[in-house]
């Protein structure tokens, strides 16, 4: 199963690869497989893997980027994960949309090389299945939201909360640490006035990922209901197409600008800072996926070496304000 992998069957199997060719076609190969390339945020994640590349010339080893072009094509990033095993890696990355499907491939192929979640994890009852996960806490990444909406908006009110895959764990832990924290109790499915806060109707929205139709549903949320106090972005979906973004916030800016509607969003990719310095959100609540894609070849290494790894390594967290734009990213 160690054998590497070459470019070119890859490519004739439909799988799309960021990598350096020039040193991949004799090396064995550390996959990273994302939720799809057209996201930006991943984009980050290939860079900090090219990084890695870059300052290894001589490893044994190469950093592989690639998934599916499309974010909402759950069956192709499982479809390139099992390509990936079958044609031989020799550890494997990945960050599954649909967290369920997932662990029944890796269940019915049982690999024998080390695998690892990036970005997103399995389902709780999965994760004997990979070795460790490199990422957020992403519950934690939801406190983190729920506390800013109580310090900016602390009378409470009406609150939508946008997320992406039904069956994506991150996304979902995100969903749960934000209502605990506001609930002040544990394993809240839905907020109906605790801690002053009630989910409207028809919220949550999921985006399964796509910036388009995530800003329909914020245009469509705030056509629908004008009295609404806050919308909380657990991803960074809308703002990674910022023209149609800014076009939704211009028909809510005065409410922005008075506070009358919050809007709290995740991640802090240069177009969602300049959203942010902008008036157009409240405050952004930033992972780290460049730090991710350049970790992850150093602890697929250490863990084909046998080196033993904690259940989860946490990259950390960048919380910005509006007045803290300046300073708030982790250099």
């Amino acid at each position: 199963m160690n054998k590497p992998v070459m470019l070119a069957a890859v490519a004739a199997a439909g799988l799309m690869i960021a990598s350096d060719s020039g040193h991949a076609q004799d090396k064995k190969t550390l996959a990273i497989v994302v939720k799809g390339l057209d996201n930006p945020f991943f984009e980050q994640v290939n860079k900090g893997c090219q990084k890695w590349l870059a300052e290894n010339p001589d490893s044994e080893y190469a950093c592989l980027y690639t998934g599916p072009a499309s974010s909402a094509d759950e069956q192709g990033a499982i479809q390139i994960i099992e390509d990936l095993l079958i044609s031989g890696v020799a550890a494997i990355a990945i960050s599954p949309s649909n967290a369920p499907a997932a662990a029944r491939l890796l269940e019915r192929i049982k690999p024998d090389i080390p695998v690892m979640t990036i970005d997103a994890d399995l389902s709780e009852g999965d994760r004997g299945l990979r070795r460790t996960y490199l990422g957020t806490d992403n519950y934690d990444m939801g406190v983190r939201m729920a506390n800013h909406l109580t310090e900016l908006s602390p009378d409470g009110g009406t609150v939508c909360l946008q997320l992406g895959n039904v069956a994506a764990d991150n996304i979902n832990a995100r969903a749960a640490g934000f209502r605990d924290t506001i609930a002040g109790a544990k394993n809240v499915e839905r907020l109906a006035g605790e801690g002053g806060w009630t989910e409207i109707d028809g919220c949550p929205v999921f985006t399964n990922d796509q910036a388009d139709l995530a800003n329909q549903q914020m245009a469509d949320v705030f056509t629908a209901n004008p009295d609404l106090s806050a919308f909380i972005l657990v991803g960074g979906w809308a703002q990674f197409a910022p023209q149609a973004y800014a076009q939704v916030t211009d028909g809510v800016k005065d409410k922005l600008e008075s506070g009358e509607l919050t809007i709290i969003a995740g991640d802090t990719l240069p177009p969602q800072m300049d959203a942010l310095a902008n008036g157009r959100s409240h405050a952004q609540i930033g992972q780290r996926p460049f730090e991710m894609g350049y970790r992850a070849p150093t602890v697929m290494i250490e863990m084909i070496e046998g080196t033993e790894h904690p259940d989860v390594i946490f990259t950390g967290l960048d919380e910005c304000r509006q007045d803290t734009i300046d300073s708030c990213i982790a250099q």
